[in-house]
């Protein structure tokens, strides 16, 4: 279950950390962020579809990394970045 291009745009630019930035682990944070959220709202209308249910927790465990990378090499981007997404840490 991607998200729409408009949206994905929306998210690069409000995350981006330079001019030509398309994935930095703010933007991969980001959108992996607007994807949970997603997949959480479809699971709760399809309770029963397995699949999804994978791929959204493969989707928390990738963010779940980038979040502890971005933690230990740059912690103000961090914080910032936590704040913007309303994520709890």
């Amino acid at each position: 279950m991607a998200i729409d291009k408009k949206k994905k745009e929306e998210l690069i630019k409000k995350f981006k950390t330079h001019a030509t930035d398309t994935g930095s682990s703010e933007v991969q944070i980001a959108i992996l962020t607007e994807e949970v959220s997603q997949l959480t709202e479809h699971l709760k209308l399809h309770k029963k579809d397995f699949s999804s249910r994978r791929g959204l927790l493969r989707k928390v465990g990738q963010r779940r990394r980038l979040l502890k990378y971005l933690e230990k090499e740059n912690p103000e981007s961090y914080q910032s970045l936590i704040k913007k997404l309303k994520l709890k840490r």
